[in-house]
């Protein structure tokens, strides 16, 4: 044992939650090594800075952290303001990183593929606990081995995107139309505009990524008029889903979700429901996107921001106890499940519902929370505080595990609830003419029978007048 209390503390992935448990480590008299695969910290934030978060800034800054930052002379940002993806990293984990002990920890450009034990595999179980951790990681020089004497994975889901295949699977022929195809939330209206302007295009999903996109795909919409949006959801739309109004203690949440509401009620966008995609197919210069109903749509490009889910082959050699369905630590799926909670409503929780048979091995961040879209950074920030203390001998504070979440009502279950209904909404009507070519084996619901004369409604191309507040949210990143 004495072996290995000489060894470090791995942390995989660099971005808020991982320079957390760094932050937290180093307070704690620790030296901890934090492998991020990117160029910079907060590599995966940068790809949507352009994206407003939903929590405020207090809500953003780990305590530990805060305080090396303000120890330095840092200058907090006004705590009821909201970052972008950008200002996240250039106001806070940038200046973290900058710190010489936060610094000396961090190796970039070094990807973790692998973690097991030394020496041994998965099967053998004598003397586990006493052996280190063996982590492969991948450098500009190559592939080099890395002991430490505990692990703390923040490495996210961010690269693990889901697919766009309604049963959990790829949609047969997606792989051949990757090029088409963005897992996220593009910058529609500043890199990537050009990618989307004037074309025909399909946004997937119905969370708070998705709402982002749409919006700006309506602003790009006002202002380059020929482009033409498509919005297919999996499931029925419910008014849980499109935002939790007053309720909501996350206000900028709260608005995204009534600005989607509000271009329904105005026929200004109309849902595809229920459209579960089963085949994707490149037909001349167009994408053929069919569901399993029938229904089928030709588009020059499609959004995809259907949720996350964690990459499981990086710790196939530990012994890992996973809820067979949200994929989270055994003991924190209960708490987190989806069907049950909203993100205001997970309880407290920390190292103990985070631990697994494999001692020493910790998963954090949005990546504990598996495929159960309820996470906050709040939430990761108490979890590596936690599991700091337990590593560093500090039981009583491991247990001691307060958090205090603000409320909401757009994570939780929509079971059991109607679905969305307005006074204008069945009163649609659209004109062929400004509608996305389509073929169609069935009526959509989603305009309860009116079609456009190809068998499906689609929205129309009008020119909408933005009614979006300057503040955007995102779900997924937090």
């Amino acid at each position: 044992m004495k072996r290995l209390s000489r060894l470090p503390i791995a942390v995989v992935g660099a971005g808020p939650v991982g320079l957390a448990a760094a932050a937290e480590l180093i307070v704690r008299g620790e030296t901890p090594v934090v492998f991020e695969e990117g160029g910079e910290v907060g590599a995966a934030v940068r790809e949507w800075a352009h994206v407003r978060i939903f929590s405020p800034w207090r809500y953003s800054i780990d305590p530990a952290a805060r305080q090396l930052l303000t120890e330095s002379g840092w200058n907090e940002p006004e705590e009821d303001g909201y970052p972008t993806g950008g200002e996240l990293v250039d106001r806070y984990l940038a200046p973290l990183a900058a710190l010489p002990k936060i610094g000396a920890a961090i190796r970039l450009h070094s990807k973790v593929v692998a973690i097991s034990r030394e020496g041994i595999d998965k099967m053998t179980s004598t003397g586990r606990a006493d052996r280190p951790f063996d982590l492969r990681v991948l450098t500009p020089e190559g592939l080099e081995s890395v002991r430490a004497r505990a692990v703390i994975d923040a490495s996210g889901t961010w690269r693990s995107p889901n697919p766009l295949g309604a049963d959990g699977l790829a949609a047969v022929g997606e792989a051949e139309a990757a090029d088409r195809i963005f897992y996220g939330i593009p910058d529609i209206l500043g890199r990537h505009r050009k990618r989307y302007a004037g074309r025909r295009v399909l946004m997937v999903g119905r969370g708070h990524s998705a709402f982002n996109a749409l919006l700006d795909l309506m602003t790009l919409n006002d202002q380059e008029p020929t482009t033409q949006i498509l919005w297919a959801t999996r499931k029925v739309l419910t008014p849980l889903a499109l935002g939790g109004g007053d309720g909501d203690a996350l206000p900028e949440r709260a608005k995204l979700g009534e600005q989607v509401q509000s271009l329904i009620l105005d026929a200004k966008l109309v849902p595809l429901e229920s459209f579960a995609i089963q085949r994707v197919s490149i037909e001349h210069d167009a994408v053929r996107v069919e569901a399993k109903d029938g229904r089928t749509v030709l588009v020059d490009e499609i959004v995809c921001a259907t949720g996350y889910r964690p990459d499981l082959s990086l710790t196939s050699e530990l012994r890992l106890k996973l809820d067979e369905i949200v994929e989270a630590p055994i003991s924190l799926a209960p708490l987190i499940d989806p069907n049950v909670h909203s993100c205001g409503t997970v309880p407290p929780h920390g190292e103990a519902e985070l631990a697994h048979p494999e001692k020493g091995y910790y998963t954090v961040g949005m990546k504990s929370y598996g495929r159960a879209p309820t996470f906050l950074m709040l939430t990761g920030y108490e979890q590596v505080r936690s599991i700091a203390c337990a590593l560093t001998g500090d039981a009583e504070g491991a247990r001691k595990v307060e958090l205090v979440l603000p409320n909401t009502g757009v994570c939780s279950t929509d079971l059991g609830r109607p679905a969305f209904s307005g006074t204008r909404r069945e009163a649609v009507h659209l004109e062929t003419a400004n509608s996305l070519p389509i073929v169609a084996a069935q009526t959509s619901p989603c305009c309860e029978g009116e079609t456009n004369g190809g068998g499906c409604c689609l929205p129309s191309a009008t020119s909408v007048r933005s009614r979006r507040k300057p503040r955007r949210s995102v779900g997924a990143p937090v």
